[in-house]
């Protein structure tokens, strides 16, 4: 049985913002329980606006989602909600509607918000937990905020603060032991709707 793989996505322009160095963090945790981690980095969500005309470089971005059994996803919260860039590449997922796995149906996804507030941190977890809802992934039971005024990353990509460096770590473990208990428990959009029947 091959590797699960685990897709990091999100970070700002800025050169090591916390929210990319968080992501790889937790890739790194994820990793270190024998995944296959990959990141997209900001600069790789530059798409057009979803909608606009096609420029070539969103079946890049697809193709990657596709290749993922997990994702693990970082934004800054601006204003109190997830980044245009990051939220634009999302919907871009619309794609894969027709996908045999349709959207993240069945993906653990772990969730990261970075923001210079406790309140803006949270409600940017909050959005990121009702947009992987609406796309039928599974975000794991622990998502991480970090408040970016009081935690800051050091020159090796290191949080300052090891109680986030912890919350990171569980959150990236998560997301892979996730994928493996849906892996055992069988694949797709009908062993979903298996567990869902068993439970009642």
């Amino acid at each position: 049985m091959r590797t699960v793989r685990i897709l990091g996505i999100g970070g700002t322009h800025r050169p090591e913002s916390a929210s990319e160095l968080s992501v790889r963090h937790a890739l790194t945790a994820a990793r270190a329980t024998g995944a296959t981690v990959r990141l997209l980095p900001a600069r790789t969500l530059d798409l057009p606006f979803y909608g606009e005309p096609a420029t070539g470089a969103e079946p890049a971005f697809i193709d990657a989602v596709r290749w993922a059994d997990g994702l693990i996803i970082g934004s800054p919260g601006y204003h109190g909600t997830v980044s245009g860039l990051l939220k634009n590449a999302l919907d871009h997922l619309e794609a894969l509607r027709d996908d045999p796995r349709t959207y993240l149906d069945s993906m653990a996804v772990g969730l990261i918000a970075c923001a210079y507030g406790d309140q803006a941190a949270a409600s940017t977890l909050a959005t990121l937990r009702t947009i992987v809802h609406a796309l039928r992934g599974w975000p794991t039971p622990l998502g991480v905020t970090i408040n970016s005024a009081r935690c800051g990353f050091g020159a090796g990509g290191e949080p300052n603060d090891p109680a986030v460096g912890e919350r990171l770590t569980i959150l990236g473990r998560q997301t892979v032991e996730f994928c493996r208990r849906h892996r055992r428990a069988g694949s797709g959009p009908a062993r979903t709707e298996a567990l869902i029947d068993t439970a009642w």
